[in-house]
Protein backbone atom coordinates (compact mmCIF):
# COMPACT_ATOMS: atom_id res chain seq x y z
CA UNK A 1 0.00 0.00 0.00
CA UNK A 2 1.62 3.59 -1.33
CA UNK A 3 0.40 6.95 -0.30
CA UNK A 4 1.25 9.88 -2.78
CA UNK A 5 0.40 13.33 -1.29
CA UNK A 6 0.22 16.38 -3.24
CA UNK A 7 3.05 18.58 -3.43
CA UNK A 8 1.44 21.35 -1.13
CA UNK A 9 -1.05 20.95 1.26
CA UNK A 10 -3.85 23.46 1.83
CA UNK A 11 -7.87 23.92 1.51
CA UNK A 12 -9.18 20.91 0.29
CA UNK A 13 -6.29 18.72 1.00
CA UNK A 14 -6.66 14.93 -0.48
CA UNK A 15 -4.13 12.50 -0.75
CA UNK A 16 -4.27 8.95 -3.19
CA UNK A 17 -4.20 5.59 -2.03
CA UNK A 18 -3.98 2.57 -4.13
CA UNK A 19 -4.09 -1.14 -3.17
CA UNK A 20 -2.91 -3.71 -5.53
CA UNK A 21 -3.42 -3.45 -9.17
CA UNK A 22 -6.65 -3.13 -11.25
CA UNK A 23 -8.46 -6.35 -12.31
CA UNK A 24 -11.84 -7.48 -13.53
CA UNK A 25 -14.59 -7.01 -10.32
CA UNK A 26 -17.78 -9.52 -10.08
CA UNK A 27 -20.21 -9.89 -12.65
CA UNK A 28 -23.72 -8.23 -11.69
CA UNK A 29 -26.13 -10.72 -10.68
CA UNK A 30 -28.88 -10.98 -13.25
CA UNK A 31 -32.43 -11.63 -11.24
CA UNK A 32 -35.47 -12.23 -12.59
CA UNK A 33 -37.22 -10.52 -10.01
CA UNK A 34 -39.16 -7.53 -10.73
CA UNK A 35 -37.66 -5.38 -7.94
CA UNK A 36 -34.59 -6.83 -5.62
CA UNK A 37 -32.20 -5.42 -3.02
CA UNK A 38 -28.96 -6.95 -1.69
CA UNK A 39 -26.73 -5.53 0.96
CA UNK A 40 -23.90 -6.85 3.20
CA UNK A 41 -24.34 -5.84 6.93
CA UNK A 42 -21.16 -5.75 8.20
CA UNK A 43 -19.71 -3.64 5.35
CA UNK A 44 -22.61 -1.41 4.34
CA UNK A 45 -22.16 -2.45 1.04
CA UNK A 46 -25.24 -2.61 -1.60
CA UNK A 47 -24.00 -5.63 -4.19
CA UNK A 48 -27.74 -5.43 -5.88
CA UNK A 49 -30.48 -3.03 -6.46
CA UNK A 50 -33.04 -3.63 -9.07
CA UNK A 51 -36.43 -0.78 -8.56
CA UNK A 52 -35.40 -0.82 -5.14
CA UNK A 53 -37.08 2.29 -4.25
CA UNK A 54 -39.93 1.63 -6.29
CA UNK A 55 -43.72 1.34 -3.79
CA UNK A 56 -44.83 -2.34 -4.82
CA UNK A 57 -47.13 -4.23 -3.01
CA UNK A 58 -45.36 -6.12 -0.36
CA UNK A 59 -47.68 -9.10 0.54
CA UNK A 60 -46.97 -11.14 3.72
CA UNK A 61 -43.40 -9.78 3.33
CA UNK A 62 -45.55 -6.59 5.47
CA UNK A 63 -46.16 -8.90 8.51
CA UNK A 64 -42.57 -7.62 9.44
CA UNK A 65 -43.47 -4.28 10.80
CA UNK A 66 -46.50 -5.92 12.33
CA UNK A 67 -43.98 -8.25 14.23
CA UNK A 68 -41.51 -4.67 14.47
CA UNK A 69 -43.86 -2.80 16.33
CA UNK A 70 -44.95 -6.07 18.62
CA UNK A 71 -41.89 -6.51 19.69
CA UNK A 72 -41.34 -3.27 20.76
CA UNK A 73 -44.60 -3.50 22.87
CA UNK A 74 -43.39 -6.51 24.35
CA UNK A 75 -39.90 -5.14 25.46
CA UNK A 76 -41.63 -1.66 26.14
CA UNK A 77 -43.74 -3.54 29.05
CA UNK A 78 -47.22 -2.88 26.70
CA UNK A 79 -47.89 -6.43 26.19
CA UNK A 80 -46.53 -9.61 27.72
CA UNK A 81 -45.39 -12.42 26.09
CA UNK A 82 -47.78 -14.80 28.03
CA UNK A 83 -50.63 -12.26 27.72
CA UNK A 84 -53.82 -13.54 26.07
CA UNK A 85 -55.94 -11.52 23.55
CA UNK A 86 -59.16 -11.80 22.44
CA UNK A 87 -60.02 -12.73 18.50
CA UNK A 88 -62.93 -10.05 16.99
CA UNK A 89 -64.69 -10.78 14.40
CA UNK A 90 -63.18 -8.71 12.23
CA UNK A 91 -59.64 -10.41 12.83
CA UNK A 92 -61.57 -14.36 12.42
CA UNK A 93 -63.37 -13.33 9.23
CA UNK A 94 -59.76 -12.76 7.19
CA UNK A 95 -58.68 -15.82 4.29
CA UNK A 96 -55.64 -17.08 2.76
CA UNK A 97 -53.10 -18.06 5.77
CA UNK A 98 -54.58 -18.21 8.63
CA UNK A 99 -53.95 -19.93 12.43
CA UNK A 100 -58.06 -21.03 12.21
CA UNK A 101 -58.79 -18.49 15.17
CA UNK A 102 -62.77 -17.95 16.08
CA UNK A 103 -64.07 -15.53 18.59
CA UNK A 104 -64.05 -17.73 21.48
CA UNK A 105 -60.31 -17.84 21.41
CA UNK A 106 -57.79 -16.07 23.71
CA UNK A 107 -54.54 -16.52 22.03
CA UNK A 108 -51.25 -16.14 23.76
CA UNK A 109 -49.07 -13.47 22.64
CA UNK A 110 -46.43 -15.78 21.78
CA UNK A 111 -48.34 -18.24 20.20
CA UNK A 112 -49.54 -14.97 18.11
CA UNK A 113 -46.10 -14.13 17.47
CA UNK A 114 -44.98 -18.09 16.01
CA UNK A 115 -48.49 -17.68 13.90
CA UNK A 116 -47.14 -14.74 12.37
CA UNK A 117 -43.48 -15.93 11.61
CA UNK A 118 -44.11 -19.24 10.62
CA UNK A 119 -47.72 -19.90 9.00
CA UNK A 120 -48.00 -16.02 8.23
CA UNK A 121 -51.45 -15.76 9.77
CA UNK A 122 -53.69 -13.25 8.20
CA UNK A 123 -56.20 -13.63 11.82
CA UNK A 124 -53.08 -13.06 14.34
CA UNK A 125 -51.73 -9.88 12.82
CA UNK A 126 -54.91 -8.27 13.22
CA UNK A 127 -55.41 -9.56 16.77
CA UNK A 128 -52.36 -7.85 17.82
CA UNK A 129 -52.95 -5.04 15.79
CA UNK A 130 -56.24 -4.09 17.84
CA UNK A 131 -54.68 -4.43 21.02
CA UNK A 132 -51.53 -2.25 19.63
CA UNK A 133 -53.77 0.08 17.71
CA UNK A 134 -54.33 3.79 19.14
CA UNK A 135 -58.08 3.72 18.57
CA UNK A 136 -58.33 -0.33 18.55
CA UNK A 137 -58.90 -0.74 15.08
CA UNK A 138 -56.68 -2.50 12.48
CA UNK A 139 -56.93 0.91 10.26
CA UNK A 140 -55.60 2.76 13.09
CA UNK A 141 -52.91 0.52 13.60
CA UNK A 142 -51.82 0.39 9.90
CA UNK A 143 -51.42 4.39 10.14
CA UNK A 144 -49.34 4.03 13.41
CA UNK A 145 -47.30 1.07 11.33
CA UNK A 146 -46.89 3.76 8.31
CA UNK A 147 -46.10 6.97 10.81
CA UNK A 148 -43.18 4.20 12.70
CA UNK A 149 -42.09 3.41 9.10
CA UNK A 150 -40.98 6.86 8.43
CA UNK A 151 -39.14 7.11 11.61
CA UNK A 152 -37.10 3.85 10.76
CA UNK A 153 -36.12 5.55 7.67
CA UNK A 154 -38.77 3.78 5.30
CA UNK A 155 -39.63 6.32 3.13
CA UNK A 156 -41.57 4.56 0.68
CA UNK A 157 -44.23 2.47 3.20
CA UNK A 158 -47.75 2.58 3.41
CA UNK A 159 -49.72 0.74 5.19
CA UNK A 160 -53.72 0.03 5.26
CA UNK A 161 -53.72 -3.26 7.26
CA UNK A 162 -51.73 -5.49 9.71
CA UNK A 163 -50.82 -8.20 7.10
CA UNK A 164 -49.94 -7.11 3.81
CA UNK A 165 -53.67 -8.45 2.31
CA UNK A 166 -54.35 -6.63 -1.30
CA UNK A 167 -55.14 -3.12 -1.23
CA UNK A 168 -53.85 -0.33 -4.02
CA UNK A 169 -52.94 2.27 -0.77
CA UNK A 170 -50.42 -1.18 0.64
CA UNK A 171 -47.10 -0.27 -0.67
CA UNK A 172 -43.11 -1.00 0.08
CA UNK A 173 -40.51 -0.97 -1.79
CA UNK A 174 -37.66 -3.51 -1.43
CA UNK A 175 -35.36 -1.14 -0.28
CA UNK A 176 -37.66 -0.27 2.59
CA UNK A 177 -37.76 -4.43 3.27
CA UNK A 178 -34.22 -4.29 3.90
CA UNK A 179 -34.17 -1.48 6.06
CA UNK A 180 -37.06 -3.50 8.38
CA UNK A 181 -35.37 -6.41 8.04
CA UNK A 182 -31.92 -4.71 9.53
CA UNK A 183 -33.96 -2.86 12.42
CA UNK A 184 -35.25 -6.59 13.26
CA UNK A 185 -32.32 -8.36 13.68
CA UNK A 186 -30.11 -5.59 15.26
CA UNK A 187 -33.05 -4.24 17.44
CA UNK A 188 -34.70 -7.54 18.38
CA UNK A 189 -32.03 -10.27 18.99
CA UNK A 190 -33.70 -12.02 21.82
CA UNK A 191 -37.04 -12.70 18.87
CA UNK A 192 -34.77 -13.07 15.76
CA UNK A 193 -34.22 -16.78 16.29
CA UNK A 194 -37.89 -16.88 15.93
CA UNK A 195 -37.21 -16.72 12.41
CA UNK A 196 -35.73 -19.63 11.88
CA UNK A 197 -38.40 -21.42 12.98
CA UNK A 198 -39.53 -24.17 10.23
CA UNK A 199 -42.78 -25.35 11.92
CA UNK A 200 -45.34 -24.83 14.81
CA UNK A 201 -48.26 -26.19 15.42
CA UNK A 202 -51.17 -24.23 17.09
CA UNK A 203 -53.13 -26.51 19.30
CA UNK A 204 -53.58 -28.93 16.61
CA UNK A 205 -56.30 -27.07 14.71
CA UNK A 206 -54.60 -26.54 11.42
CA UNK A 207 -52.09 -29.57 10.02
CA UNK A 208 -52.07 -28.05 6.57
CA UNK A 209 -50.71 -24.90 7.56
CA UNK A 210 -47.40 -26.02 10.04
CA UNK A 211 -44.92 -25.53 7.69
CA UNK A 212 -42.30 -22.31 7.67
CA UNK A 213 -42.47 -21.17 3.70
CA UNK A 214 -39.14 -19.78 3.90
CA UNK A 215 -37.26 -22.34 1.09
CA UNK A 216 -33.82 -21.45 2.49
CA UNK A 217 -34.17 -22.64 6.40
CA UNK A 218 -33.50 -26.36 4.95
CA UNK A 219 -30.54 -25.68 3.31
CA UNK A 220 -27.04 -25.63 4.61
CA UNK A 221 -26.12 -22.17 3.53
CA UNK A 222 -26.30 -20.15 7.22
CA UNK A 223 -30.18 -18.77 6.06
CA UNK A 224 -32.02 -17.56 9.18
CA UNK A 225 -35.06 -15.22 8.03
CA UNK A 226 -37.34 -13.75 7.63
CA UNK A 227 -40.46 -13.57 5.81
CA UNK A 228 -42.02 -14.98 2.71
CA UNK A 229 -45.02 -12.80 0.35
CA UNK A 230 -47.48 -13.83 -2.63
CA UNK A 231 -51.01 -12.33 -3.82
CA UNK A 232 -51.69 -12.51 -7.54
CA UNK A 233 -51.01 -8.70 -7.60
CA UNK A 234 -47.50 -8.98 -5.75
CA UNK A 235 -46.03 -12.65 -7.33
CA UNK A 236 -43.54 -14.31 -4.69
CA UNK A 237 -41.22 -12.63 -2.72
CA UNK A 238 -39.17 -13.32 0.22
CA UNK A 239 -37.22 -11.08 2.73
CA UNK A 240 -34.32 -12.98 3.00
CA UNK A 241 -30.92 -13.28 5.40
CA UNK A 242 -28.07 -15.49 5.67
CA UNK A 243 -24.67 -15.69 7.62
CA UNK A 244 -21.63 -17.60 6.71
CA UNK A 245 -18.45 -16.95 9.11
CA UNK A 246 -18.43 -13.10 10.13
CA UNK A 247 -20.87 -12.02 7.24
CA UNK A 248 -24.53 -11.37 6.88
CA UNK A 249 -25.97 -10.76 3.99
CA UNK A 250 -30.14 -9.14 3.86
CA UNK A 251 -32.32 -9.69 0.71
CA UNK A 252 -35.60 -8.58 -0.96
CA UNK A 253 -36.66 -9.95 -3.84
CA UNK A 254 -40.15 -9.34 -5.53
CA UNK A 255 -42.44 -10.04 -8.36
CA UNK A 256 -41.57 -13.61 -9.21
CA UNK A 257 -43.59 -15.99 -10.84
CA UNK A 258 -44.11 -19.11 -9.14
CA UNK A 259 -42.76 -20.71 -5.30
CA UNK A 260 -39.93 -22.81 -7.35
CA UNK A 261 -38.63 -19.52 -8.66
CA UNK A 262 -38.82 -17.74 -6.14
CA UNK A 263 -36.65 -20.72 -3.81
CA UNK A 264 -34.01 -20.89 -6.79
CA UNK A 265 -33.25 -17.13 -6.99
CA UNK A 266 -33.28 -16.73 -3.49
CA UNK A 267 -30.33 -19.63 -3.27
CA UNK A 268 -28.93 -18.64 -6.26
CA UNK A 269 -28.69 -15.10 -4.77
CA UNK A 270 -27.23 -16.02 -1.16
CA UNK A 271 -24.36 -17.95 -2.74
CA UNK A 272 -23.47 -15.18 -5.32
CA UNK A 273 -23.39 -12.63 -2.32
CA UNK A 274 -21.02 -14.60 -0.38
CA UNK A 275 -18.62 -16.34 -2.90
CA UNK A 276 -18.56 -12.93 -5.53
CA UNK A 277 -17.59 -11.00 -2.79
CA UNK A 278 -14.80 -11.18 0.37
CA UNK A 279 -14.39 -8.73 3.44
CA UNK A 280 -10.98 -7.16 3.46
CA UNK A 281 -9.50 -4.99 6.30
CA UNK A 282 -7.93 -1.45 4.43
CA UNK A 283 -6.91 0.26 7.55
CA UNK A 284 -6.03 -0.45 11.19
CA UNK A 285 -7.43 1.20 13.90
CA UNK A 286 -4.80 4.12 15.40
CA UNK A 287 -2.38 3.44 12.40
CA UNK A 288 -2.21 6.63 10.66
CA UNK A 289 -3.11 6.82 7.16
CA UNK A 290 -2.06 10.44 6.62
CA UNK A 291 -0.34 13.29 8.46
CA UNK A 292 -2.28 16.37 8.13
CA UNK A 293 -1.32 20.05 8.56
CA UNK A 294 -1.96 21.77 11.40
CA UNK A 295 -2.22 26.01 11.81
CA UNK A 296 -0.78 27.56 15.37
CA UNK A 297 -0.29 24.44 17.08
CA UNK A 298 2.19 23.06 18.96
CA UNK A 299 3.06 20.42 16.48
CA UNK A 300 3.53 21.15 12.64
CA UNK A 301 1.30 17.70 11.94
CA UNK A 302 -1.61 15.21 13.06
CA UNK A 303 -1.87 11.63 12.23
CA UNK A 304 -5.13 10.73 10.67
CA UNK A 305 -6.25 7.24 11.71
CA UNK A 306 -9.23 4.58 11.77
CA UNK A 307 -11.04 4.73 15.24
CA UNK A 308 -11.13 1.19 14.75
CA UNK A 309 -10.34 -1.72 11.48
CA UNK A 310 -11.97 -0.05 8.59
CA UNK A 311 -13.48 -3.05 6.60
CA UNK A 312 -14.71 -3.22 3.08
CA UNK A 313 -16.52 -5.96 0.66
CA UNK A 314 -14.06 -6.36 -2.58
CA UNK A 315 -15.30 -8.26 -5.69
CA UNK A 316 -13.50 -11.96 -4.97
CA UNK A 317 -11.76 -11.71 -8.38
CA UNK A 318 -10.34 -8.17 -7.80
CA UNK A 319 -7.23 -8.89 -6.80
CA UNK A 320 -8.09 -6.78 -3.38
CA UNK A 321 -8.25 -3.78 -6.04
CA UNK A 322 -9.34 -0.40 -4.84
CA UNK A 323 -8.58 3.77 -5.00
CA UNK A 324 -9.16 5.24 -2.11
CA UNK A 325 -8.45 9.22 -0.88
CA UNK A 326 -7.97 10.93 2.18
CA UNK A 327 -10.43 14.20 2.34
CA UNK A 328 -10.05 16.69 4.40
CA UNK A 329 -9.83 20.93 4.66
CA UNK A 330 -6.89 22.36 5.96
CA UNK A 331 -4.35 23.15 7.45
CA UNK A 332 -6.73 21.88 10.56
CA UNK A 333 -6.70 24.91 13.00
CA UNK A 334 -5.07 24.00 16.67
CA UNK A 335 -6.54 22.91 19.18
CA UNK A 336 -7.24 19.09 18.47
CA UNK A 337 -8.20 16.30 20.42
CA UNK A 338 -7.45 12.78 19.95
CA UNK A 339 -10.38 10.65 18.72
CA UNK A 340 -11.90 14.22 17.26
CA UNK A 341 -12.87 13.45 13.49
CA UNK A 342 -10.76 15.36 11.11
CA UNK A 343 -10.98 13.63 7.67
CA UNK A 344 -12.88 10.88 5.64
CA UNK A 345 -11.17 7.95 3.67
CA UNK A 346 -13.15 7.93 0.83
CA UNK A 347 -13.24 4.40 -0.64
CA UNK A 348 -14.29 3.20 -4.45
CA UNK A 349 -14.12 -0.56 -5.59
CA UNK A 350 -14.72 -1.45 -8.81
CA UNK A 351 -17.86 -1.85 -9.79
CA UNK A 352 -19.62 -1.33 -6.10
CA UNK A 353 -20.54 1.90 -4.31
CA UNK A 354 -18.19 4.81 -2.84
CA UNK A 355 -18.31 4.44 1.04
CA UNK A 356 -17.06 7.29 3.26
CA UNK A 357 -14.81 6.40 6.03
CA UNK A 358 -14.32 8.81 9.20
CA UNK A 359 -10.40 9.26 10.33
CA UNK A 360 -9.63 11.01 13.32
CA UNK A 361 -6.91 12.93 15.12
CA UNK A 362 -4.15 10.46 16.51
CA UNK A 363 -3.19 12.77 19.53
CA UNK A 364 -3.99 15.89 20.81
CA UNK A 365 -2.49 19.00 19.32
CA UNK A 366 -2.29 21.97 21.98
CA UNK A 367 -2.00 25.65 20.30
CA UNK A 368 1.30 27.17 19.91
CA UNK A 369 3.16 29.77 22.28
CA UNK A 370 4.76 32.95 21.40
CA UNK A 371 7.16 31.06 19.02
CA UNK A 372 4.85 29.42 17.06
CA UNK A 373 2.87 32.20 16.06
CA UNK A 374 6.22 34.15 15.32
CA UNK A 375 7.03 31.57 13.24
CA UNK A 376 4.13 31.03 11.66
CA UNK A 377 3.30 34.76 10.46
CA UNK A 378 7.06 34.72 9.22
CA UNK A 379 6.04 31.48 6.52
CA UNK A 380 2.93 33.85 5.61
CA UNK A 381 5.07 36.67 4.73
CA UNK A 382 8.13 34.69 3.09
CA UNK A 383 5.61 32.85 1.31
CA UNK A 384 3.71 36.29 0.76
CA UNK A 385 6.67 37.78 -0.93
CA UNK A 386 7.32 34.90 -3.32
CA UNK A 387 4.03 33.64 -4.22
CA UNK A 388 2.23 37.00 -4.34
CA UNK A 389 -1.12 37.75 -1.54
CA UNK A 390 -3.04 35.01 -3.17
CA UNK A 391 -1.29 32.04 -2.55
CA UNK A 392 -0.41 33.31 0.97
CA UNK A 393 -3.85 32.64 2.22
Amino acid sequence: MTLRFPSAVGLGALAALWLAASAPAAMAFDTKARAAYVIDQGTNTVLLEKNADTPLPPASMSKLMTLYVAFEAVRDGRLTMDERLPVSEHAMSYKGSTMFLDTTDRVRVEDLLHGIIVLSGNDACAVIAEALSPDGTEAGFARYMTRRARELGMMDSTFMNSNGWPNPGHRMSVHDLAILAEHLIEDFPEFYPYFAQTEFAFDGRAPSNTQNRNPLLALDIGADGLKTGHTEEAGYGLVGSAKQGDRRVIFVISGLNSQRERAEESEALVNWSFRQFTKKTIAHEGQPVEQAEVWMGDSPTVGLVPAQDLEILLPALSDDAVKAEVVYTGPITAPIQAGQQLAELVVQPEDLPEMRLPLVAQTDVGTGGFPVKVMTAARVLVKRFLNGPEDAS
